[in-house]
C-alpha cells in the first residue's frame, strides 16, 4: 500500500512521524522535520506538505534555535540516513541550550489563540470532520487527526497501510 494517499485539503503522508514525536535530545517535532527533509530530498514532498516547508513549524523550530531552515537541510543532506552522524552536525549548528521545554511548551500550544482556533476549526470543516472540534486542541492534534494518528478522519486507512507494512516485513523476514 501507498504510503501517500489523497485527502480533501491533498495529499496525506503515513510515513512521517507524530509532531509529538521527541528527538533523543528531547525537542518535539524535530524527528519530524527529518522525515521531511529526507523524503524532499529523496522523493519530493507532496505539494500539501511543500506549502509549508521551512515555513510553519519547521521556521519556528528554526526561529526557536536561532539557526535558518537550510542548515538543517544541509545537515540532513550531508548526513544521509546515518542518525549519528546527523546528531554530530545537528551539534554543530544548535546552540548549546536548547531550552527544549520551552520549545515544546510553545508547540504544543500553537493554535490555541482565537487566530489558531478559527484555522483549526476551518480545517476540520475542509476535512469534513467539524464535530471534532472539542476534540482537537492544537495544531499538532491537527496533524495527528489529518496523518489517521487519532480516530475520526482516516485512522482506517492509516491501519491498512500499517498492517500491509506488517505484512511486508513478516514476508521479508
Amino acid at each position: 500500500m501507498n504510503n501517500v494517499i489523497d485527502g480533501p485539503r491533498g495529499k496525506i503522508c503515513f510515513d512521517l512521524p507524530s509532531p509529538y514525536e521527541a528527538h533523543p535530545c528531547g525537542l518535539l517535532y524535530l524527528p519530524r522535520f527529518i522525515a521531511k527533509i529526507r523524503k524532499h530530498l529523496k522523493e519530493g514532498l507532496p505539494d500539501s506538505y511543500q506549502k509549508n516547508f521551512k515555513r510553519g513549524f519547521d521556521q519556528f523550530f528554526c526561529m526557536h534555535l536561532g539557526i535558518e531552515p537550510d542548515q538543517v537541510i544541509e545537515a540532513v543532506q550531508e548526513a544521509g540516513d546515518d542518525d549519528i552522524a546527523l546528531d554530530g552536525l545537528l551539534g554543530e549548528i544548535f546552540p548549546e541550550d536548547l531550552q527544549v521545554r520551552k520549545w515544546n511548551h510553545e508547540i504544543t500550544h500553537k493554535g490555541q489563540t482565537q487566530a489558531g482556533r478559527e484555522f483549526m476549526k476551518e480545517s476540520l470543516e475542509q476535512m469534513g470532520v467539524p464535530h471534532l472540534q472539542d476534540k482537537i486542541v492544537c495544531i499538532m492534534d491537527m496533524m495527528d487527526l489529518d496523518e489517521g494518528r487519532l480516530p475520526g478522519f482516516c485512522d482506517d486507512k492509516r491501519k491498512a497501510w500499517e498492517a500491509s507494512l506488517e505484512k511486508t516485513e513478516s514476508t521479508e523476514a
